[in-house]
């Protein structure tokens, strides 16, 4: 925690300048939000938003830049020095029927009620620039001394509101680090707030999960999403490793496993977004050996892939995103041994592509230690294959057709083949000769190669 003059020492000349200028023509801003929270946690703000009682038609006419972003509820953005600052007019809000928006948004003048319809104590929280004055009518800043997470009101009735509520609360827990108070969090899993949750969309539901991820120990926040039902309703195929019992190397269920693994990932959210869904197929390929007693997983990353595809596509994550989680997700198994000829080594690395082992091998170390067992001999094993492979990709190893000293323009001038699939599946195969013999990738030598493939695939 900072003292208030740190607080009023960090706000931009810009943001201070904005509020002058209100205050030249008659009317007030103060700024609220989470730029107060993390300024007051002593954290780098991200955004400065600014409350104000003039209405937005009155403030589209005091800057020269303004973009109305959000009129309907108040809202524009003052472009200054280049940098955008949302200006939202004191509201109060009507019933909420549908529970994500109000029926209906009436202007205040009074900055008390516009920080009632917040929805925890530490986002209610304004700050008078000018006059250098907290306003925090609800105690705020006591619970955020507490690290304590405390619904504005009633909790029940906050969520009731807006179903999102619930899951930022589950957020802000992992990443502020907070204790949620026993009223709030009881709230959470009631079934008014859980009617309202459903409603919310993907998209939002997907960024909350993104934002989570961030935490330090974002375990924090997908245990609450479980315990308080929200995990069962946006996405029960992680719920169904809950309780499910795995082989000798583990210590903990196929959930409690995941959750391990999701903390001792580096912190790069795709990397984390990979390790919540990375073992999501072991409980539907989960069978008990006759010969071993124990059971097995076989193929689970295959069924974890395609279960991965259908949640993300759910959840309308960005395609670039997608596809790089369900490949993490498809290849996170590495089962390397020092008996690996280096031949082995240049296939797993075609196979999972280079642009992608360095986060399959910080999930196969995350893996690892998530067992719950001593893990020092994989995290060895998967750093040799990491040396391994730096040495096939210093070499200039071909791992794909487009490493060849030959292309397909040159087969079709130099042998006369068209066009057509065989002329694919022979550059496919020289990919294969070259993965045996790295110093066969030259030119004759692969001509000569594709010559007897061409023969063979046409007698």
């Amino acid at each position: 925690m900072v003292d208030h003059r740190a607080i009023f020492a960090a706000i931009p000349a810009e943001v201070l300048g904005l509020c002058q200028r209100l205050r030249e023509k008659g009317k007030r801003g103060w700024l609220v939000g989470g730029s107060v929270r993390d300024v007051m946690l002593g954290r780098p703000a991200k955004d400065w938003d600014i409350a104000t009682d003039a209405r937005p038609e009155e403030v589209m006419t005091y800057f020269r830049k303004v973009i109305p972003t959000g009129l309907k509820h108040g809202t524009v953005t003052v472009v200054l020095n280049g940098a955008p600052y949302e200006v939202t007019t004191l509201r109060g809000e009507g019933a909420y029927v549908d529970g994500r928006r109000p029926t209906e948004v009436r202007f205040l003048d009074d900055i008390t009620e516009d920080l009632a319809r917040r929805d925890f104590t530490i986002n209610a929280i304004a700050v008078d620039p000018l006059d250098e004055r907290l306003i925090d009518p609800f105690g705020g800043e006591a619970d955020l001394r507490a690290r304590l997470l405390r619904a504005v009101g009633e909790p029940a009735k906050r969520f009731a509101e807006d179903g999102l509520r619930i899951l930022r609360g589950a957020r802000f827990a992992a990443v502020l680090e907070c204790t949620i108070e026993p009223k709030t969090l009881a709230a959470m899993s009631e079934e008014g707030a859980l009617a309202t949750y459903v409603k919310v969309s993907a998209e939002r539901i997907h960024d909350e999960w993104m934002k989570a991820l961030k935490a330090r120990v974002p375990s924090v926040a997908f245990e609450l999403m479980r315990t308080t039902g929200m995990l069962a309703s946006t996405c029960p195929e992680l719920i169904e490793g809950v309780g499910c019992e795995q082989n000798r190397w583990h210590a903990y269920d196929v959930w409690g496993h995941t959750m391990a693994v999701l903390d001792a990932c580096d912190e790069n959210v795709l990397l984390r977004l990979a390790a919540l869904l990375h073992d999501v197929g072991k409980p539907r390929s989960r069978e008990l050996s006759d010969k071993t007693k124990d059971y097995t997983f076989y193929h689970h990353e295959a069924i974890g892939a395609k279960m991965t595809e259908a949640i993300l596509r759910r959840f309308r994550a960005p395609n670039d995103a997608r596809e790089r989680v369900v490949e993490l997700v498809r290849h996170h198994l590495i089962c390397y041994s020092p008996e690996w000829t280096d031949a082995a080594v240049r296939r797993w690395l075609r196979r999972v592509t280079p642009p992608l082992t360095e986060d399959l091998l910080a999930l196969g170390r995350a893996d690892a230690r998530g067992k719950g067992k001593p893990a020092e001999d994989d995290i060895v094993r998967l750093g040799e294959l990491r040396d391994r492979v730096a040495t096939v990709l210093a070499e200039g190893t071909a791992i794909s057709a487009r490493d060849l000293a030959v292309d397909g323009r040159t087969l079709m001038d130099e042998l006369g083949l068209a066009p057509t699939r065989r002329l694919g599946d022979i550059l496919k195969a020289l990919v294969e000769f070259v993965t045996d013999d790295p110093a066969a990738n030259t030119r004759p030598r692969l001509l000569e190669e594709a010559r007897r493939l061409a023969d063979e695939t046409s007698s």
